[in-house]
């Protein structure tokens, strides 16, 4: 029996032909990957499985019947959960209060000891009592996921689920999957990495600029054809990585020290040098101090002040960061620009179209009470055409586009500004192939003008290929800084979860 099957499903929004006739089906017990490039029509797809979104034409049938899927509501009444990219949880409820959230149980024993229980049975580690405001990036999606789970999903609808994870939580969620398959439940995971596709899925469906190109059993296929179905030409998977010219020092960070929320030490004692003409890459499992320590620099964390130094150099002079806001190091002339690794939530207003995101970098620029539109405007045009950014008009929300796009958004605003120093992190998560190598390239473009780059990414490939060093965070301390060029993925995981002994 098919667990779930789609035909002919058309969406629209506007001008935009979201989905275009899409026919696909899953198995009961099965586990298929859904593939596409940013905008190709994947997460429209799963909203209108998922009750978000109703089509405009086709049909959804669940276990053999024709259903009609209004909210998510009736998708849940058929069984139905999706775990969504962006986290739809309420910050100051706690793990417990979301996952109760909108079901007949209220905050009490019977609905603490069944979430537990499910806690228990797939090994997440989740603190009931935590508030989402509080809480990792990584432990906000285990807490969607077993939301999910507490209201009975049978089909799990899993976008970018990984992308958040650690190695170790990523195989977690793939035992927990095969466990699914393993009761008869089906599962549609969406994700960009395509080892995780060939490791996890049964089956493969392509989608491309909103139609269904085809589906394959995953164990006939491979990396290579399956970006090509993607994209819809030949790619080449390769990362240039030239030598660093002119090597000019930029940022000296001393004895860097940064407590999180809790009063823990999330950075620790961390040094470093980065020049320009370089893109030193940062490692670490998630949550070991690489958002803090980029945040610290760009004024956004409160250092441990006394043995904490950050000196930002240019040819007119050095200058101490520590103690400075961003709105200060940005009045002071600074050209710092920062890719944090949440994007409607911290990079961009997601119900702002791109002029009002680019203006909100230069808006202390007008004069008088007036805003000056017209700069922003001509460079959020710029963006749009050089970036290829997808959308309706420049007026069109930023959250109303796919991640990529999004991701777009918030890379070329920040490089607009013509910085000296640009630190990002994880600016490939959840992004397709495609989209993720035209970040590489402007990463690339950015160091070969002289501008010194910090990368924070999860890819252990990636980091070896684009990196010139690599600084290795563990447990809040810089554990070693390797030279990119002849190091390993094996040493980097060691060095990732073992701190080096200090003679």
């Amino acid at each position: 029996m098919k667990a779930i099957e789609l035909k002919n499903i058309s969406k629209s929004f506007g001008r935009i032909q979201a989905n275009d006739h899409i026919t696909f089906d899953v198995d009961k017990g099965g586990i298929l990957a859904l593939l596409g490039e940013n905008g190709s029509g994947k997460t429209t797809l799963m909203n209108i499985l998922s009750g978000i979104y109703y089509p405009d034409e086709g049909e959804i049938y669940v276990n053999g019947e024709k259903v009609d899927i209004r909210s998510p509501k009736d998708a849940y009444d058929f069984n139905i959960g999706m775990v969504h990219q962006h986290f739809k949880l309420v910050d100051n409820f706690t793990a417990l209060e979301n996952i109760v959230l909108g079901t007949s149980f209220d905050k009490n024993d019977e609905a603490r000891t069944k979430v537990q229980n499910i806690c228990d049975t797939y090994e997440f580690e989740l603190d009931l009592d935590k508030k989402v405001k509080d809480m990792s990036v990584s432990e906000k999606q285990t807490l969607e996921i077993v939301k999910t789970l507490y209201r009975g999903a049978e089909i799990l609808i899993l976008d970018e689920p990984t992308s958040v994870l650690t190695p170790q939580e990523i195989e977690k969620l793939f035992n927990v999957i095969r466990n699914m398959k393993n009761n008869d439940k089906s599962v549609i995971i969406i994700t960009h990495k395509l080892n995780e596709v060939l490791e996890i899925s049964d089956t493969v469906t392509i989608l491309r600029k909103g139609k269904c190109i085809t589906t394959l059993e995953t164990k006939n296929t491979n990396i290579q054809e399956l970006t090509e179905l993607m994209v819809g030409e030949k790619v080449d998977l390769n990362i240039v990585r030239d030598d660093i010219k002119d090597k000019v020092k930029r940022l000296e960070v001393k004895s860097l020290s940064v407590k999180n929320s809790d009063g823990k030490l999330a950075v620790d004692d961390v040094s470093f040098d980065l020049y320009g003409g370089e893109i030193l890459g940062i490692a670490g499992i998630a949550g070991c101090g690489q958002r803090e320590l980029l945040e610290a620099i760009m004024g956004l964390q409160k250092v441990e002040e006394g043995s904490s130094v950050i000196y930002y150099s240019t040819a007119h002079g050095t200058h101490e960061l520590v103690g400075l806001s961003t709105k200060e190091i940005i009045s002071h002339g600074l050209h710092l620009a920062f890719v944090p690794e949440d994007r409607l939530g911290m990079g961009l207003v997601g119900n702002f179209g791109m002029t009002d995101n680019v203006m909100l970098k230069r808006y202390k620029k007008g004069k008088g009470p007036f805003l000056h539109r017209r700069q922003p405007r001509s460079q959020a045009e710029r963006i749009k055409t050089e970036l290829d950014v997808a959308t309706p008009y420049l007026e069109f929300p930023v959250r109303r586009l796919s991640g990529g796009n999004v991701q777009k958004v918030l890379v070329g605003r920040e490089i607009t500004a013509k910085p000296t120093v640009l630190m990002t992190a994880y600016a490939v998560r959840g992004l397709d192939v495609n989209t993720s190598y035209t970040i590489y390239n402007i990463l690339n473009e950015q160091k070969r003008n002289g501008v010194a780059v910090i990368y924070v990414g999860e890819d252990l490939d990636v980091l070896l290929a684009l990196s010139d060093r690599i600084l290795v965070m563990c447990d809040g301390k810089a554990n070693a800084i390797v030279d990119a060029r002849t190091s390993s993925k094996e040493e980097l995981g060691l060095l990732m979860t073992h701190l080096k002994e200090v003679a």
